[in-house]
């Protein structure tokens, strides 16, 4: 029998657009305040990608800096997942996307999409395939660009999401360190439109 192999995250990287919209900012657009929103959800501001920036822009910046955080060259990406709701188009997939951008031509890609969740769904994924040893190498990235369909006159929504992508590197780690376990879930019953 083989072996369970333990899955880790041996870098991290990160990126968020320039532009910073604050809770005033929204105030001009919608009937709300920063005393309003701020208790509700403890947010101050959120950033919001430039009009020519699509995720997989966002995407790519922070694999870059999980890449060089980990020591690991894009060669050795066996496979990207990108959890998003946002992508740039649905087809081909945002991680394709994100691929070709690093040169990772040795890479599988394919994107997740499974809301606030996404990420953790992309993890259990990454640390499965590593953990039968199919794949060594997994960049793992959740990136949105949720502003692009934001409604401007929302007011429910429009205090809430924002734009910007984070990323890790998978690979074996010692036993017992690592991804140990996780258990996903989902419940459909609650779709309200």
């Amino acid at each position: 029998m083989t072996k369970i192999k333990s899955a880790g995250i041996l870098g991290l990287g990160m990126y968020v657009p320039e532009r910073v919209v604050t809770n005033d900012d929204l105030a001009a657009l919608v009937d709300t305040s920063d005393e309003w929103i701020f208790p509700r959800t403890g947010i101050r501001e959120r950033r919001f990608a430039a009009p020519d920036q699509a995720t997989s822009d966002l995407a790519i910046e922070a694999a870059k800096r999980a890449l060089e955080d980990a020591k690991v060259d894009v060669s050795e990406i066996e496979m990207i997942i990108v959890a998003t709701c946002s992508p740039d188009h649905v087809c081909p997939s945002t991680a394709a996307v994100v691929q070709n951008g690093l040169g990772a031509k040795n890479a599988a890609a394919f994107d997740v999409a499974a809301a606030c969740s996404g990420f953790v769904y992309s993890l259990t994924i990454a640390s499965q395939m590593i953990g039968t040893g199919l794949y060594k190498k997994i960049l793992v990235i959740g990136a949105e660009a949720m502003s692009k369909f934001l409604n401007e006159e929302d007011r429910s929504t429009l205090i809430l999401f924002g734009d910007g992508a984070g990323a890790v590197v998978m690979g074996e780690v010692e036993e017992g360190y690592g991804y140990l376990s996780s258990y996903l879930g989902a419940d459909g019953s609650g779709f309200f439109w």
